[in-house]
């Protein structure tokens, strides 16, 4: 009774040793004796006890914190940048021979290429250019990572500290570059007011009574409010004369 007992729980080890189950999402790197057979699944994969040795792979897209580093840009200020860089395993075998952990090695190498990358910009373009800044620590990340079996997706700038001395700075110059647009946008007002003035006073030069006309406009308007004065509009050509006499004795 023992004896059949025995064999049935032997039975049971080496089936649960043997049989594996993995999800759609995972591969398992098979090693017999050390050496690599295949990447496996997803499925019901058989090993074979004691000899074979697996190991699983997940496939999916994996999201990495990398933690805030200390940058001079080339301008010379200090600001501290954090990421978060997006990546998946394309090829399990690569991704467990080629590296003893991947996903430390793509966080260590991750610090590294963010403190060269931003390094190697000016405050300006780090803080208006992120698109391009992304762009090219994709690309390099990538390139480093393809022999592991990696793709890197997207790398995303999420934060750039500045400190506080800078952070004044800026607020002055986006302070007065308002200013200065307030500035030209007023004077572009007053040269467009100037230039309609300059082409009502031709108009006016060309017929006078356009004046009169704008003359009477302005006491209708004031007749429209509630005052106690009364305008009465003289004719100007009642005026020529006196002038004309007074302009021929002085030259005579």
């Amino acid at each position: 009774m023992y004896a059949g007992l025995a064999v049935v729980l032997l039975i049971l080890f080496f089936l649960s040793a043997s049989l594996k189950v993995l999800n759609e999402y995972e591969r398992g790197v098979i090693f017999r004796l050390g050496r690599i057979i295949a990447a496996k699944g997803p499925g019901l994969i058989i090993l074979i006890p004691i000899i074979d040795r697996i190991v699983k792979v997940s496939l999916r897209l994996v999201a990495l914190d990398v933690d805030p580093q200390d940058v001079i840009t080339r301008d010379n200020v200090s600001v501290k940048v954090n990421a978060v860089l997006y990546f998946r395993v394309i090829d399990p075998v690569k991704a467990i021979v080629q590296v003893e952990n991947y996903a430390y090695a793509m966080s260590q190498l991750a610090q590294t290429t963010l403190r060269s990358v931003c390094g190697q910009a000016e405050l300006d373009d780090l803080l208006s250019e992120r698109d391009k800044i992304n762009a090219k620590l994709q690309e390099i990340l990538d390139t480093h990572t393809d022999p592991w079996g990696i793709k890197v997706t997207t790398v995303e700038l999420k934060q750039i500290d500045l400190p506080q001395e800078m952070q004044r700075a800026i607020a002055r110059q986006a302070e007065a570059e308002r200013e200065r647009r307030a500035k030209v946008i007023n004077a572009e007002g007053e040269f467009q007011a100037a230039a309609k003035l300059a082409q009502a006073s031709g108009i006016i030069e060309n017929h006078p009574v356009a004046l009169q006309l704008r003359y009477l406009q302005t006491m209708r308007e004031m007749a429209a409010e509630s005052n106690s004065t009364t305008f009465f509009p003289i004719p100007l050509d009642l005026f020529k004369p006196f002038f004309q006499n007074r302009v021929e004795k002085e030259k005579a």
